[in-house]
């Protein structure tokens, strides 16, 4: 990351890191199983063939219950006939419209599929039986500004067991954070084109990781289900939390949009054309081999996609359920801002350094959970990989011109006495072997004479004679790069590296040979 700010220094404003969107998820762990929800029934008396009057007296208290604050408001309470409606848009135009700064913004209601439960009976025995079920029942949403998170959704299934959705936005949280601090700052959409003090704001980000999560996410629910303790006296039950989803967000303000949008179609093209599905594992936290091909026990699927949206352009990479991505947005007068995001929706790829849950034993290395004992870690490992993401497109270099990359190569070279004819980009051999060292998989690791050999020869060497000429054959190849200063040696190794200037050159002629020439008079112009 700091590579990427170092080479774009004068035209950035300011970086924020830290939490986008934050999904949690409440579980009453003693009944979200029919042995557990069995000795519910029977702490309270009542038998398997009362199972449906029972839950539905108990249903009818806990929406009368969760609306109670909204009337007593006069907030508005309604019903969507469509789950497909956005209810984030409703809440936000109320909000707006009634001018809501604080509390309860509205309740609304809505028919969704729920996991649940229900009675039938086994044709067997004959006697009934408690089995999980999924059904549709009502949901209530509360929209509310809260006092900690700002802006924030929260959501309860009005049927047992009762799971709760809290989702909230990082950004909203800093808005809140930096009015209570009196800091300036311009706000467009859920990001920050520009803060009186970025280093200030930085700060109260990072304490967003400290927070005392298990009592802010308590006094939501009980704000959702405020008779809750009534419902369990009997048998006692307490939510369990976990991170549904969690997106990390680094937000790079440059000062002139001119400046953004002259450097974010190279930042595309470098991302669509030079990076592999082995980068794509490694920023992700996959371990790939040094050769950068995907490991043969690899049973995942890594896409990449890039998609034209009103605001802005946005390129996704996703492994599996996880992703990194990149898209410009926020162009005002004060700033505009590039966005480089991660989000973990599959913990099971990470890990975490922990004992063993429920026993005294040493740390190791175990899975990463979704209870948010785990959310620091959650935190760092989207973290870093938008960090690896940023740092892979750090070799963009927005400043050099074609005709300033290209001077330097029409010319012959001398490497140890011996005379080294010129680079032709554009000829086809020297641009085949540009696009080459400018695959992703040599990004991290570098390349080695084999690597450059298994790409230009389909079938491997027959005799040891052949196998001399192509090692030497692509010798020639990589000293004419070394000649032109395009890569080096890493030290102690057989492998080469591309210099700063070879990755800006790749880069730019690639960039030139796969653009259209409207493409190319635009950008001239």
């Amino acid at each position: 990351m700091q590579k990427f700010i170092a080479n774009h220094q004068h035209q950035i404003a300011g970086v924020l890191s830290g939490f986008d969107r934050l999904v949690f998820r409440g579980t009453l762990l003693s009944i979200v199983h029919t042995q557990g929800m069995s000795q519910y029934l029977a702490s309270h008396d009542v038998l398997l063939k009362n199972f449906g009057s029972h839950v539905e007296r108990v249903s009818s208290k806990l929406k009368t219950a969760s609306v109670a604050e909204a009337l007593a408001t006069d907030r508005p309470v309604r019903y969507l006939a469509s789950s497909a409606l956005s209810k984030e848009q409703i809440a936000q135009h109320l909000a707006t419209k009634d001018a809501i700064t604080a509390g309860l913004v509205c309740v609304l209601t809505c028919v969704e599929p729920c996991r649940t439960f229900e009675i039938y009976r086994d044709r067997a025995t004959g006697n009934l039986r408690l089995q999980p079920r999924i059904r549709k029942c009502l949901f209530v949403y509360h929209y509310r500004i809260h006092p900690v998170f700002g802006f924030l959704s929260a959501r309860i299934q009005t049927w047992f067991p009762f799971s709760i959705q809290i989702c909230l936005n990082g950004r909203e949280w800093l808005a809140q954070q930096m009015n209570a601090q009196g800091l300036g700052y311009l706000r467009h959409d859920n990001c920050f084109p520009w803060i009186e003090d970025w280093a200030q704001a930085q700060q109260l980000m990072d304490q967003q990781l400290t927070v005392d999560w298990p009592s802010l996410l308590a006094d939501i629910a009980g704000s959702l289900n405020p008779i809750h303790e009534q419902l369990f006296a009997a048998h006692p039950a307490t939510y369990y939390w976990s991170t549904y989803q969690s997106e990390w967000a680094i937000d790079i303000s440059f000062r002139h949009a001119a400046d953004l949008r002259r450097l974010f179609p190279r930042l595309l093209q470098h991302a669509i054309t030079s990076l592999s599905s082995g980068d794509i594992m490694r920023f992700l936290g996959r371990r790939v081999p040094l050769s950068g091909e995907v490991p043969k026990d690899f049973k995942g699927e890594v896409v990449s996609d890039l998609r034209e949206r009103q605001e802005g352009v946005r390129i996704k990479h996703r492994l599996n359920a996880n992703s990194v991505k990149a898209y410009d947005k926020a162009f005002t007068d004060l700033g505009s801002v590039l966005r480089l995001e991660a989000t973990i929706n599959r913990v099971a790829d990470f890990r975490v350094y922990r004992p063993k849950q429920g026993e005294h034993t040493e740390p190791a290395w175990r899975p990463l959970r979704r209870g948010i004992a785990d959310l620091p870690r959650h935190a760092e490992v989207a973290r870093k990989a938008a960090e690896r993401y940023l740092e892979a497109l750090a070799t963009v270099d927005d400043d050099a011109t074609l005709s300033d990359l290209l001077g330097q190569l029409d010319q012959p070279k001398y490497w140890h006495g011996r005379r080294v004819r010129a680079l032709r980009p554009f000829a086809p051999d020297d641009r085949q072997l540009l696009q080459l060292i400018s695959r992703g998989e040599f990004t991290l690791n570098g390349l080695r004479n084999r690597d450059l050999q298994r790409l230009c020869f389909t079938q491997a060497p027959t005799t040891p004679d052949e196998a001399r000429r192509r090692s030497a054959w692509v010798g020639r190849k990589l000293r004419l790069l070394r000649a032109h200063r395009l890569i080096y040696k890493i030290s102690h190794t057989h492998r080469y590296q591309l210099t700063k200037a070879g990755r800006a050159t790749t880069t730019l002629i690639l960039t030139a040979l796969r653009s259209t020439a409207r493409q190319l008079t635009t950008a001239a112009a």
